[in-house]
Parts: structure tokens; C-alpha cells; sequence
């Protein structure tokens, strides 16, 4: 075929992409009434993922997942804002790595409400002036993020899903790197960037910031500063970006939870997340964990973090694979509960993978 011809093909099949994206979104606006009636939760999870798996079990052509995930994403919140006014949490400003996995997950047609602190995103979900919160829980390099973990001790609200970011932090600065006396950023960021830190800029001032974007912007205002943090921050600030991925480890992923009001139901694979304190007594946490290990249940993490109630007792934070509903699952819960003083499911929910 000539270029023309090809061209023509083109414009023909965007026609017909455009018909049937209008025919879905009259379909997705019938799901949305159906649900509204039954009092069902707009944003579902579980039917995300299946329709993901689907299409990429059907992809024969040219586009490889990560297109495929980002072409039906955008899609998926085109339909999410015809259903409901969705409005979306996240630990701010905007700009921040929790702004960018908050738009990997939910797109750009909702609305995004930025938080100062980790509390107010719980807070804001909990008063239901956000459907949704998105907040770090972990990092491939610095491990649990504790503001997070210390929250769900008090808090009603749900883990529905789970996703995982990959971090390449670079040098952003409006200035040449020999210039840079002082640098900016996130203590986590700092952390994940020590090496590289120590080998290019050993005498620099470091600064922590209550986020990337703060500490773009503070980069900004000075003639002999620079900043760590990711291209969104640099371009919403002036900044150039000097180098990229500079993080220690090549494959620095945080990983991210959504916040709800609800389980998500069952997929088939899935993760849930709960919290504990044992009691007192000699052996009580080799005791409640070995439920776990007679039903062969895979405990994917656990976290201990201090109670904050009493000197000396501690709250334990496990993942496992099953989902809460699953008869092994609920036998494990009943065997662990036997040597607990306190015992919550925090959520299930699909087991996406990085």
C-alpha cells in the first residue's frame, strides 16, 4: 500500500475504535445505573484485573502488556468517571511517586484530591469526601513504610488493591551539577539513592522534604541547590533533569495500596493483609503462626511495629496468599485468634504482580 492508502486505513479504523468506544461507554453508564440500584461499589477491583488477564490472553498483534495495561486504563477511567464523580486520595502534593501510581491506577478522568500527610488520606476516605485512597505500604530498597502500618490500627477502612511503581529517582536541578552544593528530597528517596549519593555528591547538604515535589520546588528557589525526585516533579517545577535512575538498585519498586470502605471479593488470586497482637505468654507467636504452616498457607511478609498503647507490645502485620473468604484461610484466622489479643483482616484482594 501507498503511505496515502495506509493513512486512509488508519483513519478508518479510528472511526470505528471511536463508534465502539461510544458503544461501551453506553454499556459501562447501564453497569454504573445497575449498580447504583443494587448499592454496589462503582470500582471493582477484581473485574479490573479479569478484564486485563482476558484481553492479554487475546493480544496476538504488535503491542506488548504495558501498552495494552495503559491503553484499557484510560479506557477503564473514562468509564469510572461516566459511572460516578470519582474522587481519588493520595498523599501529596501533586507530582509526588503516590500522585503517579495513584493516575497508574485509576487514570486520568477522575478527580485526585491531594493530602499532606498519610492520616489525612485515611481521614478523607473514611468521611467519604474520597471514594478511594492510595498510599505507599513498602520499597524494594527500604522496606515498610511505618506511617502506613501504624495507621490501620485505628482505622475501619479496607485494603482493595494493590500496585507496584517503579522508582527511577533522578538528579533534577536548574542549574549545572558542578554548581549543586545542597540537595533536596524525601528521606525514603535519600535512602534509596545513598550509594549514588556517596559517590557523586559525598560533600553535599542533604535536606529532607515532606515530598519530591516540595523539594523541587525548594531546588527551584536556590542557585546552588538540586533535587531528587522523579520527571513529573522537574517539569512541574522548571526543572532540568540532570540524570536519571539514579537509584542504587535497578529495580526499585514501591509498592501501593487502595483504600476503601470495602473487601474486594474473590478472584481466584489473591493476597490478604491482616494485623495482630499476640498475648503475653511464652511461644504465643510460634503458636498462632503455626496454623499457618499445618494448612500450608504461604505468608508472603510480616512486619512488627510497636502498639503504641502499651511499653513493650507490638502489633504483627502479615500477608498471605488466599483470600479471607477461602475456607483454609478462615481455618487459619480461627487457629490464630486462639493466641491473640487483638486480630483484624486490613483486606483482600487480587495478587498483582510487579
Amino acid at each position: 500500500m501507498t503511505l496515502e492508502e495506509i493513512r486512509h486505513r488508519i483513519d478508518t479504523l479510528d472511526t470505528e475504535l471511536l463508534r465502539l468506544l461510544s458503544e461501551r461507554a453506553d454499556l459501562v453508564h447501564d453497569v454504573g445505573v445497575v449498580k447504583k440500584k443494587e448499592g454496589l461499589s462503582i470500582y471493582a477491583p477484581e473485574r479490573e484485573e479479569a478484564v486485563f488477564q482476558r484481553l492479554l490472553k487475546l493480544n496476538s498483534g504488535r503491542l506488548p502488556e504495558k501498552s495494552i495495561r495503559a491503553i484499557y486504563r484510560e479506557i477503564m477511567s473514562a468509564a469510572l468517571a461516566l459511572e460516578e464523580d470519582l474522587k481519588i486520595a493520595y498523599l501529596g502534593p501533586a507530582g509526588t511517586w503516590t500522585h503517579q501510581a495513584a493516575i497508574s491506577k485509576f487514570g486520568h478522568s477522575v478527580d485526585y484530591l491531594p493530602q499532606p500527610s498519610f492520616a489525612d488520606v485515611f481521614d478523607e476516605v473514611a468521611r467519604r469526601r474520597a471514594n478511594y485512597g492510595v498510599v505507599p505500604i513498602e520499597n524494594s530498597t527500604e522496606g515498610a513504610v511505618n506511617h502506613t502500618l501504624d495507621l490501620f490500627a485505628d482505622s475501619n477502612l479496607k485494603i482493595c488493591a494493590q500496585l507496584f511503581l517503579r522508582i527511577d529517582n533522578c538528579l533534577l536541578a536548574k542549574i549545572s551539577r558542578d554548581k549543586i552544593t545542597t540537595l533536596y528530597s524525601h528521606p525514603q528517596v535519600f535512602g534509596q539513592c545513598r550509594g549514588w549519593i556517596h559517590t557523586h555528591f559525598p560533600h553535599a547538604q542533604l535536606i529532607d522534604c515532606a515530598s519530591t515535589t516540595r523539594a523541587a520546588e525548594l531546588a527551584a528557589a536556590r542557585p546552588d541547590a538540586g533535587a531528587l525526585g522523579g520527571p513529573l516533579a522537574a517539569e512541574m517545577n522548571g526543572l532540568e533533569v540532570l540524570e536519571r535512575s539514579i537509584q542504587d538498585s535497578a529495580t526499585n519498586t514501591t509498592r501501593f495500596l487502595v483504600l476503601s470502605e470495602n473487601i474486594c471479593p474473590p478472584t481466584g488470586n489473591d493476597r490478604t493483609s491482616i494485623m495482630f497482637a499476640v498475648k503475653n505468654e511464652p511461644g504465643s507467636l510460634y503458636h498462632a503462626l503455626e496454623p499457618f504452616n499445618s494448612l500450608h498457607l504461604n505468608l508472603a511478609k510480616i512486619e512488627s511495629r510497636p502498639s503504641k498503647k502499651k511499653d513493650w507490645e507490638y502489633f504483627f502485620f502479615v500477608d498471605l496468599l488466599g483470600h479471607c473468604e477461602d475456607e483454609s484461610v478462615k481455618r487459619g484466622l480461627d487457629g490464630l485468634s486462639t493466641y491473640c489479643s487483638f486480630l483484624k483482616v486490613l483486606g483482600s484482594y487480587p495478587n498483582t504482580v510487579p
